[in-house]
């Protein structure tokens, strides 16, 4: 089973409760909590679209820009002794730090 359902570029999470015997799961990397529920897949999945879709109807209405997840921007803390190294590196292959995180993170998931 995925964990994870997309529409219309939006990510959700998918996680079941025992105890409530409902799908349940919520739009992941935006502030604004988009929540949704099923007793089955089916319902699942509708009441993820629908929960999107009145998200984007909502930002409509108001005149504000609807969130994004996953902009390809983050923040990484690292120890100064490898950020250094990784500078050294990337400027002797003449290649930028994010150009060479970049590579590197899309090799590391490409085994996936």
């Amino acid at each position: 089973m995925n964990n994870t359902i997309e529409y219309k570029g939006y990510l959700g999470s998918v996680e079941f409760s025992e105890e409530d015997g409902i799908f349940f799961g919520k739009v992941m990397g935006i502030r604004s909590l988009i929540s949704y529920e099923g007793e089955n897949a089916k319902e699942l999945l509708n009441d993820f679209h629908n929960a999107v879709d009145s998200y984007l109807e909502y930002c409509k209405s108001e005149g504000k820009e609807p969130e994004t997840a996953y902009k390809g921007c983050f923040n990484v803390r690292i120890s100064p002794e490898l950020h250094r190294k990784l500078v050294v590196y990337t400027t002797a292959h003449q290649m930028s730090l994010n150009s060479y995180v970049e590579e590197t993170l899309k090799h590391s998931v490409a085994a996936l």
